[in-house]
């Protein structure tokens, strides 16, 4: 036995060598020594200095002290935690304490087979999600009285942005550029609105919602219930903007609505909130799902992602995600919006709620917090206090004549109210509130010895009219048999594993994707986010509470100064798209603070992230793309062209680096230097930031600013398509002009600018799992990962090289963290189409690679540092047995119609019965020996597509097509 030291047992014990899926820790690593063998290189360095060109690579750099273990890094986050002070929230403004049923808490946000799983672009292995989305939906369209419904957006600040964008591209007979909000709105709302229309050139006007029809607008904004808890029927302002030709957007709350009239009774055009009160905890501010709900005459319109009906092969019911050319990454700057990442988990979680809890549940729930409301104000009002909302659902507003002594007892009592302007705070009860809550209320509302007792006044309110009659809801919701059958655990249970069964994710093999990093999403990592102290914390919470989640901020923030090299780092965007767009106005704020306002050309290679175009355009500028050579680069000399001739113009140029060929493009820092040459900005995308981790940094190359896509590169799992954050960091001139939050104010130089997101620090709970993974790798551990990262992907691209083309490679016949094979050839000789290999990898047990994009006919693989050489070797096996069958269409042993590439993805019903094809049935499920061990079923063949979006449905059907 070899006996080990003392530094040597502590290294074994490292968490880099569970991340790293070759064992990847130390130079002893047999298996990464047997791909570095099979590439021909020499070590991890030397295949570094092959791939990353000589001027950006740098030696060891990163100033992140060495991996911590899985206990001492927890150990010390908990330390975090508890310097946290976890009050009693009464704040409200659109985030409540609720209550997570345990069995979803435990089945869905705690299960790496929810988290773990990819946005559904491949449907026919993900029914599980998209019927769970599909119920987010029904949920919606029930509650708002709209037609349609989204699947679910960031938050509600910018949920109400995309409405009044897509207000003003709906309204063809009204040209006005001004549109108004409801001065009762949230005012995070406004403030994210504010921020949208600044960069649109649009006028904000802030009212009283009875005016809104006064002004020349091209739409409104209406808050119901509002801020202050008034509850207002809007229907006539509604029907004299309609008058004008001006549309209605209503931001509401799921939990109010169980109570009061649908918007859309009211005629609103557009219906939006946040889902957060249907059981999502409310972390700091998120992730929480937005909802989005319009009429169908604008289904064309509509930002985001809908989930639609549609049959498969097998003419079955089958989900998937309907009018997807509307994805900003297909239609670029034509797209309705840049809405990339969105909130799946969370809006499952939503959804869930409803299913546990039905229509008879959360009537029960509303009824109690609304019951509990009236107690309060029947109380608060007989001992002279003034209530100021006339009615109300579950929100007061009260004057005070001693507000700071009723202030002081709250702070004793670990309470947090909400603080109105004057002598008024405010007051929003929700699910968990008790009767003894609104008890210790009226002892720090009225001081001692008031003499109210809650259930002696209960019997005082039978009849009170808090809700108007004309805004009381009578109309049913939530009928469908899903929301009326689920109620025991049992059955609850049963029914979310039947849906995560059908749903291939991270916990049943690797997930190829390129330039979305689908690595290991370590439990170690997820635990913290479940913690009470970083749970259930309001993102308005005063800052004192906030002390330890604000040092975890920090330190990620120092962690990503030094690996981007910026100073500045902003934490608030939601997404990575997000990110881009904060970065744009940066950049754009820049130029008008140097009286350089005009510049608004951005220019982007064909190469670059298909979100860029999209962000771009929300941002105003013209997006001017420039052309990429044989070898996947960027043009030099056609950049060189374009920058010149719009040098007067420029305001920047977004690169992806590497780019999403594959490659690390040599002369990138040139390529910096001739933007800035012309007076403009390089912005560069994040999406690949995984190859650049400890090996070289954004701003050593010559960026400006870079968003961190932080559920790709630092281990935030994707969620089904959410969540995400995309934080940004931008060089010491763009620091002035990064989002900051206006009702809870970020200590950074960019004191005036309003915000991107609705909270202050965008989905503040999952940042743990960020912080968890860089404590957990250490520097020296984010260097092998990002090494690893290209030894996986240029052995890969060497398994694959012989069968299939490998379109791009680097200088020295590398590729960098990813590569895409070329399946063009495959087609034009045989009709097989890079769809019908996505879909035979599905009976391989694989998710496809990235597909078409950006180069349509190909697939882009990326393995991430994560994988095993045994994952990696499984799934070129399978791409090399697909190969095969390829070749036997090809010399006619197969037909070339009737063969498992045309017809697959194969379910188990399909083999049961009569079966109609050429080919045998073992070849069409067991194509390999070993596959038995792995097999994963697809629940449903392959989906038409058009049949779906000519057939639009996105709601629930009949229950009798989910029997067996």
């Amino acid at each position: 036995m070899t006996t080990l030291s003392l530094k040597q047992l502590e290294q074994h014990d490292s968490f880099v060598g569970r991340h790293i899926g070759s064992n990847g820790a130390g130079p002893d690593d047999l298996e990464q020594n047997r791909m570095l063998e099979a590439i021909q290189a020499a070590s991890l360095e030397s295949l570094t200095a092959e791939i990353v060109p000589h001027d950006i690579l740098r030696e060891p750099f990163l100033d992140i002290a060495d991996s911590r273990n899985e206990t001492e890094a927890l150990a010390y986050l908990r330390s975090l935690a508890e310097q946290n002070q976890v009050f009693k929230s009464y704040i409200g403004m659109g985030y409540h304490d609720t209550i997570i049923p345990p069995v979803i808490l435990r089945n869905v946000m705690e299960n790496p087979g929810w988290y773990t799983a990819y946005t559904p672009y491949q449907p026919e292995i993900a029914q599980g999600r998209l019927e769970a989305l599909l119920n987010f939906q029904q949920m919606v369209i029930d509650f708002t009285g709209m037609e349609l419904a989204n699947a679910s957006l960031l938050d509600e600040g910018t949920a109400a942005a995309e409405a009044m964008a897509m207000a003003k591209r709906s309204v063809k007979k009204n040209k006005s550029n001004t549109f108004y909000i409801d001065d009762n709105c949230l005012p995070q709302t406004i403030d994210v609105v504010r921020t949208r229309a600044d960069a649109f050139g649009w006028e904000l006007l802030v009212g009283p919602a009875e005016q809104a029809a006064d002004h020349d607008v091209f739409g409104a904004l209406l808050q119901y219930p509002g801020k202050n808890g008034e509850v207002t029927d809007f229907s006539d302002v509604i029907a004299k903007l309609h008058d004008k030709h001006a549309l209605a957007a209503v931001a509401t709350d799921l939990m109010a609505l169980v109570m009061l009239k649908a918007p859309g009774e009211m005629g609103a055009d557009i219906v939006l909130g946040n889902a957060q009160h249907f059981g999502v905890p409310m972390g700091f501010g998120g992730p929480h799902a937005a909802f989005f709900a319009t009429r169908d005459a604008f289904k064309r319109s509509i930002p985001g992602r809908i989930i639609g009906v549609s049959v498969d092969a097998n003419g079955q019911q089958a989900l998937r995600m309907a009018l997807q050319t509307r994805e900003q990454h297909i239609r670029r700057e034509k797209a309705n919006s840049n809405i990339c990442t969105a909130q799946v988990l969370l809006a499952n979680l939503s959804s869930f709620y409803a299913v546990y809890h039905g229509p008879h549940g959360l009537k029960t729930i509303a009824q109690r917090i609304h019951r509990l409301t009236d107690i309060l104000a029947k109380g608060l009002s007989s001992k002279g206090v003034s209530v100021v909302n006339q009615h109300w659902f579950d929100t007061l507003t009260v004057s005070l004549d001693d507000k700071d002594a009723v202030l002081a007892r709250a702070q004793a009592q670990g309470v947090n109210l909400r603080l109105d302007d004057g002598n008024c705070i405010g007051i929003s009860l929700h699910e968990k509130v008790t009767a003894a809550d609104v008890q210790q209320l009226f002892d720090i509302l009225l001081g001692e010895g008031h003499g109210l007792d809650v259930y002696a006044l209960d019997s005082d309110v039978q009849q009170a009219n808090s809700i108007p009659a004309a805004v009381q809801r009578d109309t049913p919701f939530l009928q469908h048999p899903t929301f009326n059958r689920y109620h025991t655990e049992h059955e609850m249970l049963r029914y979310m594993k039947r849906l995560e069964a059908k749903d291939l994710a991270m916990n049943h093999s690797m997930i190829t994707l390129g330039s979305c990093t689908m690595k290991l999403n370590a439990t170690t990592e997820m635990i913290p986010v479940t913690w009470p102290e970083f749970a259930n914390i309001h993102p308005f919470a005063p800052r004192e509470q906030t002390v330890g989640y604000e040092k975890m901020i920090a330190e990620l923030d120092d962690y990503l100064k030094t690996i981007t090299g910026f100073n500045t780092i902003c934490m608030q965007p939601n997404s990575g798209a997000q990110g881009e767009y904060a970065g744009l106005l940066a950049i754009k704020k820049y130029h008008e603070s140097r009286g350089e306002g005009h510049r608004n050309v951005c220019l982007i290679p064909r190469s670059a992230h298909g979100t860029n175009p999209a962000s771009a355009q929300m941002a105003s500028m013209r997006v001017v793309v420039t052309e990429c050579d044989d070898n996947g680069n960027v043009d030099f000399a056609d950049l060189k062209a374009k920058a010149e001739e719009l040098s007067d113009q420029l305001s920047c140029l977004m690169l992806t680096y590497p780019s999403t060929h594959g490659v690390y493009e040599k002369g990138v820092k040139e390529i910096c230097e001739l933007i800035h040459q012309h007076g403009g900005q390089v912005y560069m995308d994040g999406a690949n930031l995984n190859a650049q981790v400890g090996v070289t940094q954004p701003g050593y190359i010559g960026a400006d600013v870079t968003h961190m896509n932080l559920h790709k590169t630092f281990a935030i799992p994707h969620g089904g398509g959410g969540p995400g954050m995309g934080p940004i960091g931008v060089a010491d001139h763009l620091a002035p002009f990064v989002a900051n939050h206006l009702q809870r104010p970020i200590e950074n130089a960019a004191k005036g600018n309003g915000p991107v997101s609705s909270a202050p620090f965008g989905s503040s709970s999952i940042l743990p799992i960020s912080w968890m993974y860089i404590t957990l790798m250490g520097g020296n551990g984010l260097r092998k990962a990002t090494q690893n990262a290209l030894l996986k992907a240029n052995y890969l691209a060497k398994r694959l090289r012989d069968h299939y083309p490998i379109l791009y490679t680097g200088e020295n016949g590398r590729v960098a963290h990813e590569c895409i094979v070329d399946l063009r050839p495959i087609k034009a000789d045989t009709g097989i189409t890079e769809v019908d290999i996505a879909k035979r990898l599905m009976d391989y047990g694989f998710h496809a690679p990235t597909m078409s994009f950006p180069v349509a006919g190909t697939f882009m693989i990326e393995p991430t540092e994560s994988e095993s050489m045994a994952e990696i070797d499984r799934f070129a096996d399978a791409m090399i047995a697909i190969k095969g069958e390829i070749d036997a269409v090809a010399s006619g042993e197969l037909d070339s119609e009737d063969n498992p590439l045309k017809h697959a993805p194969h379910t188990a019903e399909s083999i049961a019965g009569n079966w109609p094809h050429k080919y045998s049935r073992q070849l069409a499920v067991y194509p390999t020996r070993d596959l038995g061990a792995h097999k994963f079923w697809p629940s449903v063949g392959r989906i038409d597509d058009v049949y779906g979006d000519r057939n639009l449905i996105c709601s629930c059907p009949a229950i009798d097509n989910y029997e067996d």
